[in-house]
């Protein structure tokens, strides 16, 4: 089997099988996302929630899917066919590709390239593209609307979470996210994380990622006004699944960054208790709750308030302490405290 694998097609078999792992691993994470979803949404409404399909309506997601798979795929007489099918497979594909540089744990990754920050913010920045060619290629003013809603969105708020994550990288002078992880394991155990010496842009990074992902209070592109759905509104069957997962996979994967920029990715926060790829999931199950819990609890705002706080409120504050860092790493401030690359991290 060593002699097979260290062959081209051995090493083909082994790539193509490590990116079933991954898409294996967001896939039938997606099934539960959904369902963890309607029951936080459910719990909080004093509902039960989905309980018919399956044990404990753990099926229900499944019987969804199949449901959208089954039904006839309908394209509007106007629409430029190609661009609209097209769409959906793009913001599909881009969700799962920024997948291959994310580690579950040590080693446990497609990609350890030296730059994978940067690839994630270039695979995310695409993604727009697709919500964009949804909307134009429907032929209606109202997707239209909505997606340009959407575009002008997620590019506001990726600037200020490129900031914040450039005083990550400051901090530990790598664009790995093993090395940010490695960082993070000093022997203040929990309290040697990023969250801390990064607290004030913790928040702002979170309340960022709800905005890039479309999501309450920020689901705008769904424009209230004008009853429809957005950018989406014209599709049904499979192209509606395709749009709907990878909207889930972004939100799953901004849980998966919080916990490797901010909370120690794979580390154990319990000393004595080995780091494993079990916390991981843990810490990205945590702050998918979180997601959910700001979907039941907070009320929607209006566009001009998104726009608003994105470009007055948190572009300065991001940028500021992009400065603030590195005035701290340079001087080594606290010991290295936001200097990890020169205590060894």
């Amino acid at each position: 089997m060593a002699e097979f694998l260290i062959t081209p097609l051995g090493t083909f078999v082994l790539i193509l099988a490590q990116c079933l792992a991954i898409v294996g691993f967001v896939m039938i994470s997606l099934l539960f996302l959904v369902y963890g979803d309607r029951k936080i949404w459910a719990a909080v409404q004093m509902r039960r929630g989905p309980n018919v399909v399956g044990a404990y309506g753990l099926l229900q997601s499944v019987a969804d899917a199949l449901k959208y798979v089954v039904k006839e795929v309908v394209v509007p007489a106007g629409a430029d066919k190609a661009v609209f099918m097209l769409a959906p497979m793009t913001s599909f594909v881009l969700a799962i590709l920024a997948w291959a540089v994310i580690p579950m744990n040590e080693g446990w990754v497609l990609s350890d390239i030296n730059v994978a920050v940067l690839f994630v913010f270039a695979v995310s920045s695409l993604e727009v593209y697709g919500i964009i060619m949804g909307g134009w290629a429907s032929n209606s003013k109202y997707p239209f609307l909505g997606s340009l809603r959407s575009a002008a969105q997620m590019i506001s708020y990726e600037v200020s979470i490129g900031l914040i994550i450039i005083g990550v990288i400051i901090s530990t002078g790598s664009l790995n996210f093993s090395a940010i992880v490695a960082a993070q394991d000093t022997a203040y155990g929990f309290f040697g994380w990023y969250w801390l010496p990064h607290l004030p842009m913790v928040f702002l990074f979170f309340i960022s990622a709800l905005a890039e992902t479309n999501r309450p209070p920020f689901d705008l592109p769904e424009a209230e006004s004008e009853l429809v759905a957005g950018y989406q509104v014209e599709y049904s069957s499979t192209p509606f699944l395709l749009f709907m997962a990878g909207e889930y996979i972004a939100i799953f994967l901004m849980c998966a960054l919080t916990s490797l920029l901010f909370f120690g990715g794979w580390l154990s926060p319990i000393p004595g208790l080995p780091d494993g790829v079990l916390w991981m999931i843990a810490k990205m199950a945590f702050f998918f709750f979180l997601f959910a819990m700001v979907k039941a609890i907070t009320p929607r705002y209006r566009y001009d308030q998104l726009m608003r706080i994105g470009w007055k409120v948190f572009l300065p504050m991001s940028l500021a302490w992009v400065v603030i860092v590195a005035f701290l790493a340079k001087f080594e401030v606290l010991g290295g405290f936001w200097a990890r690359w020169a205590i060894g991290g």
